[in-house]
């Protein structure tokens, strides 16, 4: 008998059942989306803690950083120049923003799917939290 990891019985815990990003994925729940191509998705966050505060989500489900794999570093790559894009759009990139990644409990990750929160047009504290 194959006996699982943690990690491998873990990813199949968090994906059994859709979360809200697979959701608007699916177009199951509204969103203001701001951009969408066949890797990735980018909407406009419903509590924002910014002027500016969007989302930028794979459409491939990956828990977490923790589950990304090698096979995954052209998507990972891909993410980031459209969070370029969009930030050059939102009119960010002059005075700076933030990409945030929550990783885990403690790190406050409530969505098991890998998202990065851009907030920008406003001045930023550090250290954050």
């Amino acid at each position: 008998m194959i006996k699982s990891t943690d990690s491998q019985t873990n990813r199949r815990t968090l994906m059994s059942e859709k979360t809200i990003f697979k959701r608007i994925i699916d177009k199951e729940i509204p969103a203001t989306i701001l951009y969408e191509d066949e890797q990735c998705l980018a909407f406009q966050d419903v509590s924002p803690q910014g002027p500016v505060h969007f989302l930028v989500i794979p459409k491939k489900e990956i828990p977490s950083v923790n589950e990304i794999e090698e096979n995954d570093a052209a998507l990972i790559g891909h993410l980031f120049c459209v969070i370029r894009k969009l930030a050059a759009e939102q009119g960010i990139t002059e005075t700076g923003y933030r990409v945030v990644t929550n990783c885990g409990p403690n790190a406050c990750q409530t969505v098991p799917h890998l998202h990065y929160h851009i907030i920008g047009g406003r001045s930023m504290t550090w250290p954050p939290g």
